[in-house]
């Protein structure tokens, strides 16, 4: 699941009032494939935002993707599909990130653990995006989130490092790695274990019961910047007004 405070933060900075679209500076998504190996990109907007791009699409190494931002308010995440093989039907299976067995994703949200780019986009008085790393799902591959020609608090914000090369044992998801060896993906304690602790519910499902665990504290440690579980603390978004282009590359 992605961080309820970092999904919370990024809709309730959705503006209560239209922004006239002539006031919106045109945006661009673009995004790059810098891994030595093809993946396939899913995209999932929010509940109310719409799918972008079909939801998904093939990019192969060292190459890029670009297309028009939405020109109103748009939320949602960006992730990274591996290993994917055609299959009987017709349908593509990937060894991570897969959504449901489509290429075009379609609105729907990819299988866990994935490293997700999380996104909000022309919201507030000052045409502002928000932007964030997540791997409260887990990490595939190492990505990072670049803002162009903003005004403000406009960072880079990653999660470089390969993940699968120190993940914990308990957490590696062994498949056919796209960069060789065994190790495809490194899980959240909360997908490895369930626990209403690890996953911050019921009891545990209030930012003073939902604490870091030493699995959390592993992903902190790697990507400092990452929101690493539920209740994460907010302040690693960042807000950027009117960017000309949001660009998310993977392997970077």
């Amino acid at each position: 699941m992605a961080s309820p405070k970092l999904l919370l933060l990024l809709a309730t900075l959705l503006p209560s009032y239209g922004l006239l679209l002539a006031d919106l500076a045109p945006m661009t998504l673009t995004v790059v494939n810098n891994c030595a190996y093809p993946i396939w990109p899913g995209i999932q907007g929010s509940a109310g935002s719409e799918v972008l791009e079909g939801g998904g699409f093939f990019l192969p190494s060292l190459s890029h993707r670009s297309f028009p931002a939405p020109a109103h308010a748009w939320s949602g995440r960006i992730w990274a599909r591996t290993g994917c093989a055609p299959s009987a039907g017709g349908q593509l299976r990937c060894a991570t990130g897969d959504c449901g067995g489509r290429l075009q994703c379609g609105g729907l949200g990819g299988a866990a653990p994935a490293t997700l780019a999380q996104v909000s986009l022309h919201h507030g008085g000052d045409d502002q995006s928000s932007y964030g790393v997540s791997v409260v799902d887990g990490f595939n591959v190492g990505l990072s989130v670049t803002p162009h020609e903003g005004r403000g608090n406009c960072p880079v914000l990653a999660c470089r490092k390969d993940l699968t090369q120190t993940c914990p044992g308990e957490l590696q998801v062994r498949a056919a790695a796209p960069g060789g060896g065994g190790v495809a993906a490194c899980k959240s304690g909360c997908l490895a274990f369930g626990t209403d602790e690890l996953c911050c519910r019921g009891a545990y499902n209030s930012p003073a019961a939902c604490r870091p665990s030493r699995y959390s504290d592993f992903f902190k440690s790697e990507c400092p910047q990452a929101f690493t579980y539920a209740h994460d603390s907010p302040s690693l978004t960042h807000q950027c007004s009117a960017p000309r282009e949001l660009k998310v590359i993977f392997c970077h």
